[in-house]
């Protein structure tokens, strides 16, 4: 495909590589869930923040809703999110999408899906949700539409130029991730963290 998703689909993996994953570590460390999120100029695609899971503290502090609690709470609320990339490291769940909508961003990106979250790491409460809130399947909701356009890094991927070497750092990213579930996995029954 083009250099343009070529060039997106390595930054945005740099990004989940360099500075999510690290916050996330620490994050699980404490006995949060493995979510993650960033912020990226669209212009030049400099990272503008990175944040991760804080159930622990608050239920609410999904790993997208976390980060755009801190990108209000700083100098970069002035930053018109027009202008801006989110990533995300899951499908965001029903919550977090309506949160980064109602903020205004037009777009959000993810690495792992809704079904990975159910099915790789043992966490189906974003389906559940879709199901049993909305009466929706899984992938029910539309990805393109008035206010956002949902676009999956895996996808990207494959539309790159260079399928091969992107896959091999997503496959690098799916290994930590695995091992952060795991760590997540053994340690949740000793946190409060309503849906865990």
């Amino acid at each position: 495909m083009t250099d343009d998703t070529t060039k997106l689909a390595t930054r945005l993996l740099e990004v989940l590589e360099n500075d999510i994953i690290p916050l996330t570590r620490r994050g699980v460390a404490e006995g949060n869930k493995v979510f993650g999120a960033a912020v990226l100029r669209k212009s030049d695609l400099s990272l503008v923040l990175a944040e991760t899971n804080n159930e622990t503290d608050n239920p609410l502090w999904h790993g997208e809703v976390h980060l755009l609690k801190r990108f209000y709470e700083g100098e970069t609320r002035n930053i018109p999110t027009r202008d801006l990339i989110f990533l995300t490291t899951h499908e965001p769940c029903t919550m977090c999408m309506s949160a980064i909508t109602w903020a205004g961003f037009d777009n959000f990106y993810y690495f792992f899906s809704h079904e990975d979250s159910r099915d790789a790491f043992a966490i189906p409460h974003d389906l559940k949700i879709l199901k049993e809130v909305f009466g929706l399947e899984p992938g029910g909701y539309r990805r393109s539409n008035a206010f956002f356009q949902a676009i999956s890094i895996p996808d990207m991927i494959e539309a790159s130029a260079e399928p091969e070497k992107l896959r091999e750092r997503a496959d690098a990213i799916r290994a930590a991730y695995a091992e952060m579930s795991e760590t997540y996995q053994v340690s949740k029954d000793g946190n409060d963290i309503p849906l865990a």
